[in-house]
Formats: structure tokens, sequence, C-alpha cells
């Protein structure tokens, strides 16, 4: 593989600064300027199965794969096909097609909690969706999140949260009124005893508990044994909604997300990424019940002109096709296990101060010398090494996600050779 040719010297550099005239920050999401790592971005011109092109054609390989959304590698035949044919009969239409109902379908055989689905157009629409009608469905007012948990940037979800705004060291967005913050709770993950506590304070207050059963907008934590179910239990004792966002783990962690894996039955999910197939899309859904309050069948508006999208269904329909094929979940978790075990081996002989954590599919090395069970704990780690690491890791052709408050994801088109490719670079980076 080529040696990466350094920001300075590439076209990336002219673009960006074209970029910085006419977009705020010279780009369309806060972690892509590349600012934690003490950087500038590099402009993509093409992807292919478990690569990235820059500008220059220099290649990369990809562990950002559209933050999670290419589960089957860049350019897959299936989904290019089902893209191409679609594209022939309109680009939108504003009215309902077949796909849509496909793809519902499919939805709720695989995650059997979301027996109805509305499909919108991103994970941050769902989720906000999703709080309106959890709010409307209880009749209540607040709502628990957890800290580093991102669900996207609507203002009751802008309270401590991760993800970009944990890169640029914001807890909270200007432009939100006091009045709204108010009505969120952001508590520390893992630790059932502050919900218990928040449900006794609030009673009777708390509409829902929105949670990433498995976080990865502060990094990648794991839920702590017992810790989803005791949610599950602490909702349904108080009368409120528990709405897991899976945006990020839905299909990717287990075909039926974090749900399946950890066997718990949220009230609403909200889901996106892979249901796209790497076009724009998002979805939320649960019991039928609740979900009927949804408008046209109940009074809880919500609509989108691209809601549907023909486009985004076809690729979408495609990718979520590939993933019911029995073997593929059992390659994805080993093709992680190999990577993870690689760097566990690494970190250890080099006497490096960081931390592993993997699950199918999601893979981050945090650096800190101890385990990473919230929030508090992953902001303890040492951005300058993590900036160090990724600039060393560039320069050798890989792209691991330009925060230490990213996960980094591995895709089916991850090979042995991209992973010793990458384990090599590691080992030179950290030695």
């Amino acid at each position: 593989m080529n040696q990466a040719i350094a920001p300075s010297q590439t076209k990336s550099e002219k673009l960006f600064e074209r970029a910085k005239k006419v977009i705020p920050g010279g780009v369309n999401s806060p972690v892509r300027a590349c600012k934690s790592v003490k950087s500038n971005p590099l402009f993509i011109s093409r992807a292919d199965g478990a690569y990235l092109f820059d500008v220059d054609g220099v290649p990369y390989v990809d562990y950002i794969g559209s933050w999670g959304a290419m589960l089957l590698g860049h350019k897959h035949p299936r989904v290019m096909e089902a893209i191409e044919d679609a594209v022939q009969l309109g680009t939108s239409f504003g009215a309902p097609t077949e796909k849509e109902v496909e793809v519902a379908e499919l939805i709720s055989r695989l995650v059997p909690s979301m027996e109805l689905v509305r499909m919108v157009n991103s994970g941050t629409e769902a989720c906000m969706s999703a709080l309106r009608l959890a709010r409307a469905y209880t009749k209540r007012s607040m709502v628990i999140k957890f800290d580093g948990c991102y669900h996207g940037h609507a203002d009751s979800f802008l309270v401590k949260a991760g993800s970009g705004l944990a890169t640029l060291g914001i807890s909270s967005s200007p432009g939100i009124p006091e009045e709204l913050t108010k009505l969120t709770l952001s508590l520390p993950y893992n630790d059932l005893s502050v919900v218990e506590k928040a449900f006794k304070e609030y009673k009777n207050k708390i509409a829902a508990v929105f949670i990433e059963p498995v976080v990865g907008n502060a990094g990648l934590i794991m839920p702590a044994e017992g810790y989803l179910s005791g949610l599950r239990e602490l909702c349904t004792d108080n009368g409120a909604l528990l709405v897991f966002d899976e945006v990020m783990t839905g299909f990717r962690v287990a075909r039926g997300g974090a749900q399946e894996k950890y066997n718990i039955k949220p009230d609403l999910t909200c889901l996106g990424k892979v249901i796209g197939g790497g076009l724009p899309v998002g979805a939320y859904g649960g019991r039928r019940e609740i979900m009927e309050k949804v408008a046209p069948s109940g009074d809880v508006y919500q609509a989108g002109t691209l809601s549907g999208n023909p486009l985004a269904m076809s690729a979408g329909l495609a990718q979520l096709k590939v993933v019911q094929s029995p073997t593929v979940y059992e390659r994805l978790e080993a093709k992680t296990k190999h990577l993870a075990d690689g760097i566990s081996e690494i970190v250890k002989k080099t006497k490096t101060q960081a931390q592993v954590v993997y699950t199918s599919g999601m893979i981050c090395l945090f650096f800190t010398s101890k385990p990473v069970t919230d929030f508090e704990s992953a902001k303890n780690c040492d951005t300058d090494k993590f900036a160090e690491f990724w600039q060393g890791m560039i320069q050798k052709g890989i792209y691991w996600p330009p925060s230490q408050f990213e996960s980094a994801f591995v895709s089916l088109e991850h090979g042995k050779y991209e992973i010793e490719t990458t384990l090599a670079a590691i080992k030179e980076v950290l030695s």
C-alpha cells in the first residue's frame, strides 16, 4: 500500500481552504474537521470495499465506514445494483412505494419489538420523533439520557452529549433555552442507582429513558452486566418508556441489534445507518399501541418530504437482505476479534497505557490505564496521545476515526490482509 502524503501536500489542503469560505468550519459535521487530532481533514473522492481514496488517489483502510452504515463495505454489488435500478425509475415521489413497505416488514421481522415502523431521514430525526411520541403517550415531559450518549442534535438531547460535542469539549450547545434543558436529566452511564433516585425525585414526571444500549459516541462503552435489564425494570415499574437508540448498533452488533444481543425488549427503537445502505435514512418504531399515536393514525404529528425515499429504501433493503445470511455475524465477530486481539497484544508488548474495547463490528482504543465504564472515565483518556496515534496511522494509510470519543467500525470487507496491515501500522506507531 502507498504511504499517505502529508495533508499539507495534497489537494485536501486547498479544498479545505475553499470550504472554510463557504461552509462553517469547512465541514458539514464537526468531527470531520479533525481538530481534536490536530490535523486538517482529508477530502475523499471515492471508496471501494474496505478502502477510502482521497482526492490525490491515496488509499486508506477505512475504519469509519460512513460512521457505521457500511456494514458490507463500500460499493457492495447488490446495494449498487439496487440503487442503479431504482434511480432509473425516479429519485423521489412524495408518495408511498412498495419498497418502503418491504423495508418496514423486514425490520419488524428482524427486530420484533418494532411492531410498527415509521421511516424518516436521519438518526436525529428518529430520536427527536420518538421523544415527542413518548411524551405524548405518557403525558409526561421529562426525559432521562446518559452522559456520553448521543441521540442527534435535537434540542432536548444536547445536554452533556458525546460524539462531536465531546470532541470539541462542549457540554451543551448555545441556542437551546434553559427552560428546555431542565426537562432533560443527563445521568452517568452504567449506574442504576442514579436512575432509581431520579425516578423517585421526579415521580410521575419522566416520560422516557433514552439510551445507546452499547455506547458508541463516547468511544465504545459496554453495558455492565444487568444494567440494561435493570433499566427495563425501572421503566416498567415507573410507567416510563424505554427507548433504545440503535442508530449505530442496529444490524451491526447482532442481526436484531443490541436488544437481541442482551435479550431486552424496549418500548421504542431508533434506527439509521445500516438500514439505508449508505444513503440518508432513519426510522423509529415500537409497540403497536404506542406507534398508533403517530399521525395519521393518531394526533402526534411528524412528517417528512423525503421519508421512505425510494433510493434509500432500495439500498437499505438490499443490505438488509444480505445480513440475513446465517454466517454474516459470525464472520463480522471473527474479524473484529482478530483486530482486537492483535491490538491488545501490541498494547501489552509496547507497554502502552491503553484499553481495547470491542463488540461485533465495533472497536475502540482508549489511551488510559484504567477501564472505561462511563463518560467520566472516557474523558480521562490521553487525547494528545490519541492525536499522535491518529496522525501516525494516517501516514501509514489507515483511516481511524479522528476522535478518541468515537468507535471504529469493521466491515465484512475487512479481510486478513487489511487487518494484518492495520496491526503492523499500530505496532509501528505505538513502538
